[in-house]
């Protein structure tokens, strides 16, 4: 798996959102976008993450962002999270790790000493031309938006 880095542009992908209507990142291009991984649908640390975009949805369009999710769940899933937590953005089934794996997202974790394969916690921000000029690793679930808003000088 290629390292990518701020700089770079972003991996192409097409996979299907909540809807089970494809969406590709090419659709975005001309907008600046926060491409966000995140584990599991309807978890605590994955329900904060995804509430703080939606509760800064209105300043982060302001600023020109869409806002894109990505996690292994099925579209069934992302629907019922998405209407559960009234989120306004789209949620991407990489039921395949895919994408994951192409955004270096996907990688050895560690629980109660055990390692096992799953979703490296991570938000891309990518310009109109398809750069990327921010990845974030250490991600802050409970002010994710603010986080963003704060690391690109915008808050």
């Amino acid at each position: 798996m290629a390292k990518i880095a701020e700089g770079d542009i972003a991996p192409a992908f097409t996979a299907k959102n909540q809807e089970g209507k494809e969406i590709s990142l090419t659709d975005f291009r001309g907008r600046k976008v926060i491409l966000y991984f995140y584990p599991k649908d309807d978890t605590p640390g994955c329900t904060a993450e995804a509430c703080s975009l939606r509760d800064n949805y209105n300043e982060l369009t302001k600023h020109g962002f869409e806002v894109i999710g990505v996690s292994p769940d099925d579209e069934k899933s992302h629907a019922r999270f998405r209407t559960k937590h009234n989120l306004p953005f789209h949620l991407i089934a990489d039921k395949e790790a895919e994408i994951l794996k192409a955004y270096n997202a996907w990688g050895e974790k560690k629980m109660y000493g055990k390692s096992y394969m799953g979703v490296l916690r991570t938000t891309y921000v990518i310009d109109e031309q398809g750069k990327i000029i921010r990845i974030i690793t250490k991600v802050n679930t409970a002010d994710h938006a603010g986080q963003i808003l704060e690391e690109l000088g915008l808050k």
